[in-house]
């Protein structure tokens, strides 16, 4: 797609990260872009009954924040969003809803909930001299993908691919990966790990295609978000991000994989390889990523630069509004609450996230953001964000006597 388009269609995608900090959002004026379409779209996804166990992986130690310490390329189960097992203890007040088992007990509102799925992307080219920068966006599966998806839930699909060094690899990884995951033995039984795989066979399947002579040099990050039902799996391999809101709050769903995070130096570190004023090995600015196999020494057996994504899965409810999906370039210049506040301030006004992802990046750009951009919205509801009631009023009074008194003082210094 040309910089500075944009493309609406469905689908959907959650689960659980750190909350950001409350930011104040700027200035609110944006810039025009070129074409768009806003032929947006809706969708009732189908409810199914899915149990999320926080146990049912080896790999549940959860640390809130960016840079917190979890095991490297596993798999972490969800159990809903903003529930957390931190060394096994659950964190939130669903507490006491979880049977002996420690499995999310399905109440009346998780079962009714249908979200009506609306979505939108907007990209630009920025400061750079190439765009490097790719995305997918699928509403129906069933549609898209056919006999291959037969017997399945309603589905949809998102990535958002980064490249760097060109843009073969996030070519290739845009067109090849659903396929991988669909086709993978683990898929649908497993599929948390059928993700996994496929990220690991899209990075063979690049290496190959290289080594056939195809002049394929370059790397890309890649985020995906796959849903079956009301099933949320999300992937992350690289410093893409997606931030949810839920009732206004910026809750993060994937963690930057940036060299300079201490999770990923040590593993960097711990692999021979080092990191020099936040580039991997002085040359790369992430530290996961598919491809990057003409750069000797990053990639292959015990090799610094990881192509393993952190997955994560989790079940939608009604108090998710929308959710946005952004390359660093976004990132770079917006807090992941201060993405959600703005966003959530347009959406109220025009209620499309085709419009609303258009805005997301006519403010970076008018931040100044240096980098290729691609920002996807998606939207949870129907109607738009409403209104958030404080529940708390102060009420401050002064009594007749105290006006009395005050205005004695005031007098008495005339």
């Amino acid at each position: 797609m040309p910089a500075g388009t944009g493309v609406t269609q469905s689908a959907v995608n959650v689960f659980e990260g750190a909350i950001a900090p409350q930011s104040s959002v700027g200035d609110d004026s944006t810039k025009g872009l070129s074409s768009s379409s806003s032929d947006t779209s809706y969708s009732s996804l189908s409810t199914s009954s899915l149990s999320l166990s926080s146990s049912s992986s080896s790999s549940t130690t959860i640390s809130l924040g960016r840079d917190s310490v979890m095991d490297t390329g596993k798999i972490t189960y969800l159990p809903t969003i903003l529930e957390v097992s931190v060394n096994g203890t659950l964190t939130n007040h669903d507490k006491d809803e979880r049977d002996k088992d420690g499995v999310m007990k399905e109440d009346s509102m998780v079962l009714e909930f249908k979200p009506a799925i609306r979505s939108g992307v907007w990209n630009d080219i920025g400061l750079r001299q190439v765009m490097e920068d790719e995305h997918v966006l699928i509403d129906d599966l069933v549609e898209h993908l056919g006999s291959m998806f037969e017997g399945q839930a309603s589905g949809s699909y998102y990535g958002v691919f980064d490249g760097h060094g060109g843009r073969d690899a996030a070519q290739f990884v845009k067109e090849k990966l659903l396929n991988f995951i669909v086709k993978d033995v683990a898929f649908p039984t497993a599929v948390e790990e059928a993700v996994h795989h496929a990220f690991l066979h899209a990075d063979r399947a690049f290496a190959e295609a290289c080594s056939l002579g195809q002049g394929l040099f370059s790397g890309t990050t890649a985020l995906t978000v796959l849903v079956l039902g009301r099933k949320i799996v999300v992937a992350n391999a690289g410093d893409c991000r997606a931030v949810l809101c839920r009732k206004g709050r910026a809750i993060e769903l994937s963690r930057d994989h940036k060299p300079s995070c201490v999770v990923e130096r040590s593993r960097i570190e711990a692999l021979g390889g080092y990191v020099d004023d936040g580039y991997l090995n002085g040359q790369l600015g992430v530290a996961r990523a598919i491809g990057n196999w003409h750069i000797k020494g990053l990639k292959g057996t015990n090799c610094p630069l990881s192509a393993e994504p952190e997955v994560k899965q989790a079940l939608l409810t009604e108090e998710d509004e929308f959710m946005i999906i952004g390359c660093d370039g976004l990132w770079d210049v917006f807090t992941s609450q201060n993405a959600v506040d703005f966003a959530r301030r347009r959406l109220q006004q025009h209620n499309d996230p085709n419009v609303c992802s258009r805005e997301l990046v006519d403010e970076a750009l008018r931040r100044e953001a240096g980098d290729n951009l691609t920002v996807v919205t998606v939207c949870f509801q129907r109607n738009p964000p409403p209104n958030l009631l404080t529940k708390f009023i102060v009420r401050r009074s002064i009594s007749a006597e105290g006006l009395r008194n005050l205005q004695e003082v005031l007098d008495s210094a005339v």
